[in-house]
């Protein structure tokens, strides 16, 4: 049985730098250092870092709090705001294309345009660019109508959205609005990891997409697999393999999110190896 890996699979620049920063910072301090939220999603990181004494928490009111790291998906500035006045010593591991995203967002409402973001209203990084796009802002996926939009609008995108969406949501915008500036906030590595990840599917009898089961890119590559009718299967771990799976299977392609660290990918193609002879 033949295994191939996508190349792109695993972790991305943003959440590299991210969960080093995490660890680093455990290494250094022993007690009080929490994340807002989970840095990554991805349960099997966070765990380790609760190991290593980082713990995940909703609220900033949690007794202990010394340090808190920002997530990749950044947070709300009001929430920002709110911990800079608490004093707390901020290490922000807010993904540099996420920082963008929501630097453009600033730039379109400081020029008077409303701010139309491509993503999913209840991901946390899609929470954040609300808090910079303004009041009148809204959030659409690709699925969903778009609502009366104002004659100049800027458009922003969740960095793990695929740029199809982007065209569709565009074509859509330009048949109500006047006047429209774009900034294409999706992160390169999706784009590239997207598309290797297409065109692996096209070659192999089932896909393995590995990652957390919340994390929006992995599920966003799990549904482009499905999409072009490969079996696909979205698991976290080996645990979770099935060997009925590889029954009648002479090729297997393994693709990871940007939150799936490399000695989980590793596990994965060990097992099926060894399911699959």
């Amino acid at each position: 049985m033949k295994i191939i890996a996508a190349k792109t699979a695993g972790f991305c620049f943003g959440v590299k730098r991210a969960v080093d920063m995490a660890f680093k910072t455990a290494k250094k301090k022993q007690k009080g250092i929490f994340t807002l939220g989970p840095i990554i999603h991805n349960p099997q990181v966070i765990e380790k870092l609760k190991q290593e004494g980082i713990l995940p928490i909703e609220d900033i009111t949690t007794p202990g709090i010394k340090d808190i790291i920002i997530r990749t998906h950044g947070i709300p500035l009001q929430v920002m705001d709110r911990i800079s006045e608490a004093g707390f010593n901020i290490i922000d591991a807010t993904c540099p294309f996420v920082k963008k995203a929501q630097h453009y967002a600033k730039l379109l409402r400081e020029e008077g345009y409303q701010v139309i973001i491509l993503g999913d209203r209840e991901h946390p990084e899609v929470q954040g660019l609300m808090s910079y796009a303004g009041d009148d802002a809204i959030v659409v996926d690709s699925e969903s109508a778009l609502p009366k939009i104002k004659h100049n609008v800027g458009i922003v995108v969740q960095t793990t959205q695929p740029v199809e969406a982007l065209k569709k949501l565009f074509s859509r915008v330009i048949e109500q609005a006047k006047n429209v500036k774009v900034y294409n906030t999706i992160c390169s590595s999706t784009a590239l990891r997207l598309k290797e990840t297409a065109a692996m599917a096209k070659k192999v009898d089932i896909m393995l997409v590995v990652g957390g089961k919340n994390s929006a890119n992995t599920t966003q590559l799990a549904k482009l697999c499905r999409s072009l009718s490969v079996p696909t299967y979205h698991v976290e771990t080996d645990a979770e393999l099935i060997p009925e799976w590889l029954n009648n299977v002479k090729s297997v392609g393994i693709t990871a999110g940007a939150s799936t660290p490399d000695w989980i990918i590793e596990d994965i193609i060990k097992k099926v190896r060894e399911m699959g002879g």
